[in-house]
């Protein structure tokens, strides 16, 4: 009964005949010991618990501003948070962009969105908007060397505040000059600050200059540029994001040095085709047990892709509509590490979640995964399927409720269209770690793709599968 290697990444191809393969709500995990058993596992990603309901939503932005203070911006308020969960409605600001972008000098932040600026002081808990003419408005804003730095949009500029203070001079500003395209976006890196625009992209550093502080980097232009203004973000002393150039837009980025390397699949390139629009993206990043993920969500497409730098593979995230029963995007739109977790803020309603790897619902709904495997055939010779054993973590039940008796479905087709009826098989209830998850007569055919879909809330850790087969003469 030979192992075929059912662990693997989403990747359907523009014809499903090359490859259909989808991975949603689970994560690959490549073994580091060199002798382990298998070299790579599915590991179920992090369920969503609730940690605090902050007004009526959505959560449009998040920023930890030190180890006693965050601020949330939910809808039109913006509340001050404490590390205990504390809330302080501190204002209120104009609606501008979906999402909010926050920087800190350490004594105020600064938010923009779009037409409109502010200022907050955490420790007073205070806002004011911004009212120097200097200031036309930003989309992104980001901190340097003391300074403020954000986009002044519809223009090639980006400009400066003082240092450490939100005072704005009209002549504090540079302009990307390598291209002639729209600064699109700007986020800074390892205290280099980069430029995004539509076909470019260049990157400055704090010179010291006596008429303006920055200055670019020689040799530090970027002929490809941003095709979403939030979809900059940083990980793995790196940034990535959704590009785009003069030839075309919808690859996916990662800088090496100051060289673009792509990342995206030619599925996920498809898949992105395929979206009304890619220019409402919104990019955030997070670390957790030693895994580095790019979170990439497309709002108009109803879809999330996320990267995982360690295995550099890509995979699904969806949340389930308890009422369709349809997937769709990721609740999360935005990201903050503070009072020791992983918070997310919620793209709809008022509510932070904690990303926990213990929690395995969305905040009480059912959280599917989903394995849709490689294409299996014998060189088009008819091959009867006798029996599939997934190899995976037995005896996950839960003690009580719904997962004490835990089910994993599955189904096959032979074109990833039509589908067969499903299956179940037990996971093993509390304590039964020798269950075997096995299916029998799973019929014949030339093409054979299966998929396996958990929704109970247990643990689930896939390792691999082995499959009975005979291949028949024709």
């Amino acid at each position: 009964m030979p192992e075929f290697p059912f662990v693997g990444s989403s990747y359907t191809s523009r014809t499903t005949r090359l490859d259909a393969q989808r991975t949603v709500n689970l994560y690959p995990e490549i073994s580091e010991d060199k002798d382990s058993r298998t070299v790579s596992a599915l590991i179920g990603t992090p369920g969503l618990k609730l940690w605090k309901t902050i007004g009526t939503g959505p959560i449009r932005g998040v920023l930890k501003f030190s180890a006693q203070y965050s601020i949330v911006v939910s809808g039109v308020e913006v509340y001050r948070v404490d590390s205990l969960g504390n809330l302080t409605l501190i204002g209120s600001i104009s609606i501008g962009n979906p999402i909010v972008s926050m920087a800190s000098n350490g004594i105020e932040i600064m938010l923009v969105t779009g037409p409109f600026g502010y200022v907050i002081n955490p420790t007073a808990a205070t806002i004011e908007p911004i009212a120097n003419v200097a200031f036309t408005g930003a989309d992104t804003v980001g901190y340097l060397d003391g300074f403020m730095l954000f986009n002044q949009p519809g223009t090639g500029r980006f400009q400066a505040t003082g240092p450490y203070t939100s005072s704005i001079d009209a002549l504090d500003f540079a302009t990307a000059e390598g291209s002639p395209d729209l600064l699109v976006s700007l986020m800074v890196d390892h205290r280099e600050a980069w430029l995004f625009g539509e076909s470019s992209a260049e990157v400055y550093y704090g010179a010291g200059g006596a008429d303006f502080h920055f200055e670019r980097i020689t040799g530090a232009f970027i002929e490809t540029g941003c095709a979403a203004k939030f979809s900059p973000a940083k990980i793995d002393n790196t940034v990535f994001w959704l590009g785009a150039d003069d030839r075309g837009v919808g690859m996916i980025y990662r800088a090496v040095g100051y060289q673009p390397q792509r990342i995206s699949t030619h599925a996920i390139e498809h898949a992105l085709h395929g979206y009304p629009t890619i220019a409402d993206a919104i990019g955030y990043t997070y670390q957790q047990e030693g895994h580095s993920f790019y979170v990439l969500t497309f709002p108009s497409g109803n879809a999330t892709w996320v990267f995982d730098v360690a295995a550099r593979e890509w995979h699904e995230r969806a949340y389930r509509d308890p009422v369709s029963g349809q997937l769709g995007r990721h609740r999360g739109q935005c990201h903050m590490v503070f009072a020791g977790k992983n918070l997310v803020g919620d793209y709809e309603n008022g509510n932070v979640y904690e990303l926990d790897l213990e929690t395995y619902t969305d905040n009480g709904d059912p959280l599917p995964r989903v394995r849709r495997c490689m294409h299996l055939a014998s060189h088009e010779k008819r091959v009867v399927y006798n029996s599939l054993e997934i190899l995976f973590e037995q005896g996950v039940g839960t003690d009580t409720g719904q997962g004490q008796d835990p089910q994993a479905l599955l189904r096959w087709s032979h074109d990833a269209k039509f589908w067969s009826n499903e299956q179940s098989g037990a996971m093993g209830k509390v304590g039964e770690t020798e269950t075997r998850l096995k299916y029998d007569r799973l019929g014949s055919g030339r093409n054979r793709i299966f998929e396996l879909v958990i929704t109970d809330p247990v643990r689930v850790a896939i390792v691999g599968a082995t499959l009975k087969t005979k291949v028949c003469r024709t």
